[in-house]
């Protein structure tokens, strides 16, 4: 088969970036809160080495980080995850996992730069945490569908009780996921996918 660089953002010269010939590479963020999966579910889905950038937490961030309900995550991503999936033959999805952490959300500026949506993860013990992030995603007018992490402990709540606690449009898909199980973050990734199609021919009708 014929391969091709991608139109994607740069990534270096490795092989296992090149595309299929005629393939489309699009890229996607996967965004959300301190804890709520985001290195999890790139690793867990991309077909590639994810590359990461978790550090050690250490006491330079006592009183600067606030992490409620998981203070016995010890990493942070300080800059960005990235990996790849296929979703078919002809597109191919370049995820890059936002940092948790608010001191470094000016990187945002850089990783949202020409993504088609985003994926946010959301961890129902705090849901608290999504409400700047998905305003920062309504006001940058990036598309997104909310995705429900399923964590052991976390209580469950009726979809329309989390878009009202969300405040999300009707038209906001929300879904549940595990993001450690390549296929429910596969499916997410399709929601989005589905999403953005339903997003275009509404726009072309218009």
């Amino acid at each position: 088969m014929d391969y091709v660089s991608s139109d994607a953002p740069a990534a270096g010269p490795r092989g296992d970036l090149l595309l299929p010939y005629g393939a489309k590479g699009v890229k996607v963020v996967v965004v959300g809160g301190f804890g709520v999966g985001k290195t999890t579910m790139v690793g867990a889905v991309s077909e590639i080495p994810p590359l990461t950038t978790e550090e050690t937490m250490t006491q330079a961030g006592v009183g600067i980080d606030h992490n409620p309900g998981v203070t016995a995550k010890n990493t942070t991503t300080v800059a960005m995850d990235f990996g790849r999936i296929s979703i078919n033959e002809q597109l191919i999805l370049y995820l890059f996992g936002t940092p948790g952490q608010e001191r470094f959300w000016f990187l945002w500026n850089g990783i949202f730069e020409g993504a088609l949506g985003a994926v946010v993860l959301v961890d129902t013990r705090r849901i608290e945490v999504c409400f700047d992030i998905i305003t920062r995603l309504e006001d940058r007018r990036v598309p997104f569908v909310v995705a429900v992490n399923a964590f052991p402990d976390a209580p469950a709540h009726p979809i329309p009780a989390l878009r009202t606690a969300l405040a999300l449009n009707d038209s906001v898909p929300i879904v549940s996921c595990d993001a450690r199980d390549r296929s429910s973050s596969r499916d997410t990734l399709l929601s989005l996918m589905g999403y953005l199609r339903t997003l275009a021919a509404a726009q072309e009708s218009a």
